[in-house]
């Protein structure tokens, strides 16, 4: 995949720069853009050569939940004119990287057997952002064959405290 990276750094970082100080606001639309652009079958749509630019851009925005701002249907036409739609996934992991950066942050997903509210999820993010020493986007996923517990991902740091993980330990230290 380091083609796809590759053609889609230049977009990444042209719309960073363009976004100025609403990075935040323009991850948003972002986002929306990428989770359309990587339906299949908006793909083999845009990937027929009967079907204009034009068609494709109205089926995106015609799918999308609100309303774009004038960056959002500029940037948009720019991919689809460039036959870029496919790329749109990836340009919003790296824009995600640069605004992150920019902040200090990064992203962490959190898996977990069941759902944590609110509350938990404050003081969770307190707790991890000690344990890794820096400022952290908390995701959550359910993973409900870890049992209890949770299992943080952060970058290419694993902080596993689940069940599943902990029956693992104890069968390797029985059989060992």
């Amino acid at each position: 995949m380091a083609e796809i990276a590759t053609i889609a750094r230049p977009y990444a970082e042209a719309l960073f720069k363009a976004a100025g100080s609403d990075a935040a606001g323009v991850a948003v639309w972002l986002d929306e853009l990428a989770a359309v652009a990587s339906n299949e079958q908006l793909r083999q749509f845009a990937d027929n050569p009967n079907v204009t630019a034009d068609q494709v851009y109205g089926v995106v925005t015609g799918v999308l939940k609100s309303a774009l701002p004038t960056m959002a249907q500029n940037f948009l036409r720019t991919v689809i004119d460039n036959g870029r739609l496919t790329v749109l996934p990836e340009i919003a992991e790296q824009f995600r990287v640069l605004k992150n950066a920019q902040l200090g942050a990064f992203d962490a997903t959190v898996f977990s057997a069941f759902d944590i509210d609110a509350a938990a999820l404050a003081d969770l993010s307190g707790v991890l952002e000690k344990r890794f020493g820096r400022k952290l986007n908390l995701q959550v996923q359910l993973q409900p064959d870890l049992i209890g517990g949770v299992r943080v991902v952060v970058g290419d740091e694993v902080l596993d405290t689940s069940v599943k993980a902990r029956l693992e330990q104890m069968k390797m230290a029985l059989t060992a």
